[in-house]
């Protein structure tokens, strides 16, 4: 169903458009974990997170002539910001559907990046509505933030680019949120390690993937209260085979895991990371044994932080 070169094929589509994002590490948390820690960081990526490069191959696949008609999307957070921006750089329009809960600086990026935006409730019956409205009114094709085939695609770049750094790397840990990042990810370590394995990271407070491994359907979260935002969305008929298929294991963490991981990483690597990012570095924290002298990538997902909300 997807191969080595449709991988290849998308991360040069994309690369004109995005940042190649550094690798970094830390001997302390090296120390911490008890093993080798390399983090991919897309908090430095365009837009400040991973989401650029599934919106911007997305775009891209599309004929011209819906190009030309613009694209539409409900997201209160980081594909808002990703879609407006990679529209911006194509040329063509985006329509954003938000919440009118949605926090007002992801609010702002939205139109600093070019994004239309229409208010709506906050739920997801009005933001589906609003969106198809939106779709009748303008022609705009409809861009799913995760359960996406070029979306997922898009995304699976960013561990290619770290395996192309660290080919030996023995497993790579993400964030679990919608499932694209995770179902790229498993994606461009099959084709791409030398028998690397994908490790998910994912809040219990919204563990529904963990769940949807484990019954073989997709779970829903009954609750969400969860400090890692980008993590309460549950996963698609798109990403959910791949994760079957291609992904080891889901590790859960606790609320305060993810604030000490958040914690340590602002203070050790001086870089501004997302709570959600956060959650893979708790993983490896927690389940110390399973990682020790091992070789792990972590995708650190974004860095997109309301500062007026600090959690220390």
């Amino acid at each position: 169903m997807y191969s080595k070169q449709e991988l290849e094929e998308v991360h040069q589509r994309i690369l004109p458009y995005i940042h190649k994002t550094p690798v970094l590490h830390s001997s302390l948390i090296n120390e911490i974990s008890g093993t080798e820690l390399f983090f991919k960081c897309e908090n430095f990526q365009r837009m400040g997170a991973f989401k650029m490069r599934g919106a911007t191959n997305a775009i891209l696949q599309l004929s011209k002539e819906q190009q030309k008609k613009g694209v539409v999307t409900h997201s209160s957070g980081n594909f808002a910001q990703a879609l407006s921006l990679a529209a911006k750089s194509i040329g063509i329009p985006a329509y954003i559907v938000m919440p009118s809960s949605a926090p007002q600086v992801k609010k702002n990026a939205v139109k600093t990046y070019g994004g239309i935006i229409t208010e709506c409730p906050p739920t997801l019956k009005d933001r589906e509505e609003t969106a198809q409205r939106i779709m009748k009114e303008t022609g705009a094709g409809f861009l799913h933030p995760s359960n996406n085939t070029n979306v997922i695609l898009g995304q699976g770049t960013a561990a290619i680019e770290l395996l192309q750094e660290h080919p030996d790397l023995d497993l790579i840990v993400t964030p679990v949120g919608g499932g694209g990042l995770i179902a790229g990810t498993a994606l461009a370590a099959h084709f791409f390690g030398r028998n690397c394995k994908t490790i998910g990271a994912e809040p219990f407070e919204a563990d529904d993937a963990y769940r949807s491994l484990k019954s073989g359907n997709i779970e829903t979260n009954e609750t969400t209260n969860t400090i890692g935002d980008g993590l309460k969305t549950n996963l698609g008929d798109k990403n959910f085979p791949i994760i079957q298929q291609y992904v080891s294991e889901i590790i859960r963490v606790e609320e305060n895991e993810i604030i000490e991981a958040l914690r340590i990483i602002w203070e050790r690597m001086k870089i501004v990371v997302e709570p959600s990012s956060a959650t893979a570095l708790a993983a490896v924290f927690r389940e110390k044994e399973k990682f020790r002298n091992k070789k792990v990538g972590i995708i650190i997902s974004g860095g997109n932080v309301d500062l007026s909300q600090l959690l220390f």
